[in-house]
């Protein structure tokens, strides 16, 4: 029983986080401006070979199989809670986003500048939660092959914050400039009084 809870709980997690995405992009506000297929290609290209290293059943290559983690319960709850709690913190995210969600980057008509719920800690939270939860599932997995997605799905987020990043300032300017001045990217930093 606990070797199967092992065995799929983080995909049962990730899972029902997909469908409830899928479900909450019914409501987005209609686009006005949206990124070119080439800067779109820039982040979703390591994007999509992070997330195949990290959900495939078995490496593809015998070193990408190495274990840099011992399989023990205890880096297993730490994985499993990384995730859990990743997923939990993108969904108050996206909650708070409400309409103005895209999955790509785009600038949606009468897009407002939120600042409240999770978007108070960090300007991008939904990659907050998800650079957890991916490094939750990399210490559930404990291949080296995880390691290599986290670093491809932490550049591509990266990517597409630079990206969402000017977007929003030529939106939104002088308000966009003080809420980057205020508020860190990814890491909450409360010291800061943001």
């Amino acid at each position: 029983m606990m070797r199967a809870f092992h065995q799929y709980s983080v995909t049962a997690l990730w899972l029902v986080w997909l469908v409830y995405w899928i479900i909450a992009a019914i409501g987005a506000k209609p686009t006005r401006r949206r990124e070119g297929i080439a800067s779109r290609l820039s982040h979703v290209v390591p994007l999509v070979l992070g997330i195949v290293l990290l959900s495939l059943p078995h490496a593809p290559a015998a070193w990408l199989g190495l274990r840099y983690l011992p399989q023990t319960e205890g880096w297993f709850w730490l994985g499993f809670c990384l995730v859990a709690f990743g997923i939990a913190f993108s969904v108050a995210a996206r909650l708070s986003l409400g309409g103005n969600w895209s999955g790509t980057v785009t600038l949606k008509q009468d897009h407002e500048l939120i600042r409240s719920g999770p978007y108070h800690w960090v300007r991008h939270p939904i990659y907050t939660g998800l650079l957890l939860a991916v490094l939750g599932s990399a210490i559930t997995q404990g291949e080296c092959r995880s390691l290599i997605a986290v670093a491809l799905i932490a550049g591509a987020l990266l990517r597409k914050i630079a990206i969402e990043e000017r977007f929003l300032a030529g939106q939104f300017g002088a308000a966009y400039a003080r809420y980057r001045d205020e508020v860190p990217a990814l890491v909450p930093m409360p010291w800061r009084g943001g």
